[in-house]
């Protein structure tokens, strides 16, 4: 019999399409307030969506669930945003997850957020969270994930991912270790075929910037980042950490040089930097829209990695 777990917040649905692909587990519940978020999770899977703000569903319309995930909105604690924590609006909805807990008790809990989390505030908001599911009967353990070191996905993308067991005997069988991975090739989640309108031309303003610092082709493994006011080589070998903002103004979108000339990458690419198999569907939206969900995204091989840890600590 499979384990039952609800999605919460669920964006792309990268949670739900990590956990179905254990074989253990079926989603009974998934939620977010953004229609983007609705056609893109639909599209992908049969779970059942309701679309609108958490904190106004009750606890009693949530099905009944062995594992609650989500990545709960970053902004509040974000080195992008402003930081303002608990003052923030946004994060008003761990507490709402807090309630959850409280009334479903499922057995487990994956939730994922910025690297800032631990030191916002000089450490007291992380220490209000951890306190918080303790208190809800939770062994805690966090770790700080790179997505580039945990999987052969060539993105920098450090989140920490908190995970609590009601049962003590689990949480001490679960682990965090990240066996030695080999990196891929950014050019192996690159497209060909790539429509114009991708490309920079003399018509953008940032064009003569753009031509002075991009030298490399992609075939050697090398990306850039336009910063709004600067161009900046990758040195690393490794996409940028794919942003929110990509989708406001193409201002912080990752750039290569391919045959063609300098382009941006295209929504289906930063997807596929985020994990999404290339059968993932993407709705028919603005490509904003698609950056924004996409930067938005928890990377699905993470979740892969974390939930089989998990499945291994349980059986």
């Amino acid at each position: 019999m499979k384990r039952r777990f609800i999605d919460l917040f669920a964006g792309t649905g990268a949670f739900t399409r990590a956990l179905e692909n254990t074989g253990k587990y079926e989603c009974v519940f998934a939620n977010d307030f953004d229609t983007s978020s609705k056609d893109i999770y639909t599209l992908n899977h049969g779970s059942p969506f309701r679309l609108g703000d958490l904190n106004d569903i009750p606890v009693t319309e949530i099905p009944e669930h062995d594992l609650l995930c989500g990545g709960f909105p970053c902004q509040p604690f974000s080195i992008a945003g402003d930081q303002k924590g608990f003052e923030d609006s946004r994060s008003n909805v761990f507490w709402k997850i807090i309630e959850i807990l409280k009334y479903h008790k499922p057995q487990t809990i994956i939730l994922e957020n910025v690297k800032n989390l631990t030191s916002h505030d000089k450490g007291n908001t992380f220490k209000i969270i951890q306190d918080a599911l303790e208190e809800c009967g939770y062994f805690i353990k966090y770790a700080i994930l790179d997505t580039s070191k945990v999987s052969c996905v060539p993105q920098h993308r450090e989140r920490i991912y908190m995970v609590g067991f009601r049962d003590k005997e689990s949480y001490d069988r679960f682990n965090f270790d990240v066996p030695t991975i080999q990196k891929g090739n950014i050019s192996d989640f690159i497209e060909s075929d790539i429509p114009d309108k991708y490309y920079y031309s003399d018509k953008y303003k940032v064009f003569d910037m753009i031509q002075s610092n991009v030298h490399k082709n992609i075939s050697d493994n090398v990306i850039y980042q336009y910063r709004r006011y600067y161009v900046r080589e990758n040195k690393s070998n490794c996409c940028p950490t794919l942003t929110a903002n990509m989708g406001s103004g193409g201002h912080n979108v990752p750039i290569i040089k391919d045959n063609m000339g300098i382009r941006k990458l295209t929504p289906r690419e930063c997807f596929n930097l985020q994990g999404f198999p290339m059968d993932y569907k993407l709705p028919t939206l603005s490509d904003s829209a698609l950056y924004k969900l996409a930067g938005n995204a928890v990377s699905v091989p993470v979740i892969t990695f974390v939930s089989e840890k998990l499945c291994a600590s349980l059986d």
